[in-house]
């Protein structure tokens, strides 16, 4: 090792400096290789402290990462599961004003009477509630539903003002088949809505 005899000379004195030991040392008590193997150990250190934080940082943004795309995942089948039910609802909505401005004529109530009628099928005694204006229409149209077709079902129509218009309800002896449109609608939602 080679001896360095001229001294270093610092602008200002060194403070609190210990030795290895715990001594107090002068600044005069190390050589310049000593003091360049100081500052490389002083950097290694240096670095292998700013890569451990560097590392510990990058894992620390990767679970963060991964807990944003888990809640991404588990939310975006919720928000499809959302859309398809708010897209129904408001279809369901949409087909029942439509249907709600559609005229009423006699057709459609013959329509809704014949419906009703394919659900109680075999009964013989029944009877069919209808809208004042709708039993009037059937009325002035000579409807074939208001007449029997082989003369051997008992049946008659009631003008029920509690029956929308466009629509009827049959009562037998066994129950009641509802088949008011707002009912039909009802059913659907049900069955299309959660």
């Amino acid at each position: 090792m080679n001896c360095w005899s001229e001294k270093i000379q610092l602008s200002q004195p060194l403070r609190d400096v210990l030795t290895k030991n715990g001594d107090a040392m002068d600044d005069d008590q190390f050589s310049p290789e000593q003091l360049r193997l100081s500052y490389e150990r002083g950097r290694r250190d240096g670095e292998i402290a700013l890569n451990e934080q560097m590392l510990k940082q990058r894992a620390e943004i990767q679970d963060l990462m991964h807990g944003a795309l888990n809640a991404l995942s588990q939310a975006v089948p919720q928000v499809v599961r959302d859309t398809e039910t708010l897209m129904t609802s408001l279809a369901l909505n949409v087909a029942e004003k439509i249907v709600a401005q559609i005229p009423i004529d006699a057709p459609m109530v013959e329509a809704a009477v014949r419906d009703a009628l394919s659900q109680v099928e075999g009964t013989t005694q029944f009877t069919i509630r209808l809208h004042p204006e709708d039993l009037e229409l059937l009325k002035k149209a000579d409807s074939t539903v208001l007449k029997s077709d082989d003369g051997t079902n008992e049946f008659h129509f009631v003008a029920s003002p509690e029956v929308t218009r466009g629509g009827c309800i049959v009562q037998t002896r066994f129950g009641t088949v509802d088949a008011r449109r707002e009912t039909k609608v009802d059913l659907l939602k049900k069955s299309l809505l959660p």
